[in-house]
């Protein structure tokens, strides 16, 4: 079902003969008044059009006519606002990408004459620009409509592709073998993302622990990395307490799936990447609201994420030793479903009380984090899960939650999200909150009340990784999905590949 890559091509012309359906001139607001006019001068337009045009970053304008005097059909004037920064570039590229798609445009071209003079302006390496705009473009052009018939529209014969068939990037010719060199990173990044967000769109009736399993073992055949799946019955006699309750009150089995990826030569470090992957949350007992429950397919975005940044780690043959693991299951109400008030004993042995059925990512979390730290003795355990709305009250839907017991990976986790443009922000982990968490009758209470919820929820996590000196949680809730009205394409978003990435590239 996957949708054919974006095409990319270099190319070396004159910016007169470059052909494409729509023509991308980026502009600075500083380079506007200087350079702006010779160009479209140049192509044969009339000045009077910059009028319009601020140069602000991801403003496009599109121009018609111009003469003869090129070969693309249309000309975009498009904003990098200062241009000191790489959002603002990254925006750039997702605005052109999204404006070509919505006017149905196959193939688009972008002047990359002046990334040299941009690299010096940001401090980002021409390779890095290149790589950006790929996968800003790739964000872009994206669209979920593989389950549209398009037997609606009985005008058409069949819903028209609205996707984006070619990319050029007109270079010159000093700068080509570093542009290369991006795009290459860039289109793996971006494919990566794009499994990720396509997983977290379908719904709950496509998309159940077994068919996260099955896309797993696929990526894994397909890249040359290990895949194990543990189904029910081994679930059952590795005695993982959290992830069975959770999936009690379902009709369909959980999965534990572990991907596996050594390198050819010496790991530098062992990481360990835990996703949560709820298929649907319905909060099980302790029921969701009804209005907007559809969004909770989106509850396995951290094990689309982890998937799709153990995959693009492989692709991109970082000498790293990474670890995926990704418990699976949905979260019902029935007849069988555990119950609050339940106590439940996870893998490591410590025993929850079940506050609230609601707070389930948690327990699947709570074994695999404990199986992650015993099984392969990690330099490093990160989590990416969509754990609590509490952290979208604290920090919105543009950034996610960072908790972690070690400063410098903190740091390092911040300083991804500056780069990769998927920002997160720290909150304490202070042990005052674990008062909020204790149970009368068990070692532990799997909520912490209302106040200061996603900080309660790390502090449940942070019991389940056996002392490790090197953790870090991230609350993606807020990121990983945009909720109707919250953006121009809403769903899912893919947050935390990138992410990720960069990170793991750093310690590459």
């Amino acid at each position: 079902m996957a949708s054919n890559p974006m095409k990319i091509s270099l190319l070396k012309s004159n910016l007169e003969a470059v052909g494409a359906d729509l023509l991308a001139l980026p502009f600075s607001t500083g380079a506007l008044k200087k350079e702006a006019e010779e160009a479209l001068l140049a192509l044969g337009f009339d000045i009077q059009v910059l009028k319009d045009f601020k140069a602000d970053a991801g403003e496009v304008v599109v121009l018609y006519g111009g003469g003869k005097k090129h070969a693309a059909a249309r000309i975009a004037l498009l904003g990098l606002g200062e241009a000191k920064t790489l959002d603002d570039w990254r925006k750039a590229s997702v605005s052109f990408a999204s404006k070509a798609v919505d006017m149905k445009l196959g193939k688009i071209a972008v002047d990359c004459s002046g990334i040299k003079s941009l690299s010096a302006a940001t401090g980002q390496s021409v390779a890095t620009l290149a790589a950006t705009l790929v996968e800003g473009c790739s964000v872009g052009s994206y669209r979920f409509d593989r389950l549209k018939s398009g037997k609606l529209d009985k005008k058409k014969s069949a819903p028209k592709s609205k996707e984006i068939a070619e990319l050029l990037l007109r270079v010159d010719a000093q700068e080509s073998v570093e542009v290369e060199k991006g795009v290459a990173e860039g289109k793996i990044v971006a494919s990566c993302q794009k499994m990720a967000r396509d997983m977290v769109n379908l719904p709950g009736n496509y998309l159940q622990a077994d068919d996260i399993a099955k896309a797993a073992v696929e990526s894994g055949k397909k890249h040359g990395y290990d895949v194990t799946v543990l189904h029910k019955k081994q679930i059952e006699s590795l005695c993982m307490g959290g992830l069975l309750a959770v999936n009690q009150g379902s009709f369909h089995p959980p999965t534990f799936t572990v991907l596996d990826y050594k390198p050819k030569g010496k790991a530098k470090l062992v990481v360990a990447l835990v996703g949560k992957g709820v298929t649907f949350d319905s909060g099980g007992i302790s029921l969701k609201p009804s209005e907007n429950m559809g969004e909770m397919k989106s509850d396995m975005s951290g094990a689309a994420s982890v998937l799709g940044a153990v995959e693009a780690v492989v692709r991109l043959g970082l000498p790293l030793h990474v670890i995926g693991l990704i418990p699976a299951t949905d979260n019902m109400p029935s007849g069988t479903a555990q119950k609050p008030g339940d106590v439940i004993t996870t893998y490591s042995g410590i025993t929850v009380e079940v506050g609230n059925t609601d707070a389930e990512g948690r327990l699947i979390l709570a074994d695999a984090l404990t199986y992650a730290k015993e099984k392969y003795k990690p330099d490093v355990i990160i989590d990416v899960a969509t754990l609590t709305g509490a952290c979208i009250v604290a920090l919105g839907y543009g950034v996610a939650g960072l908790f972690s017991n070690n400063d410098k990976l903190a740091d390092e986790i911040f300083q991804a999200g500056q780069q990769s443009g998927e920002k997160v922000w720290r909150m304490p982990l202070w042990d005052l909150y674990d008062e909020q968490i204790k149970s009368d009758v068990a070692d532990v209470n799997n909520t912490g009340g209302r106040g200061a919820g996603s900080v309660t929820a790390a502090k449940f996590l942070e019991k389940f990784i056996d002392g490790h000196k090197n953790w870090a949680h991230i609350d993606i809730a807020g990121p990983s999905f945009l909720p109707k009205g919250g953006g121009k394409v809403n769903g899912g978003t893919g947050f935390g590949v990138s992410l990720l990435v960069e990170l793991l590239k750093k310690w590459a």
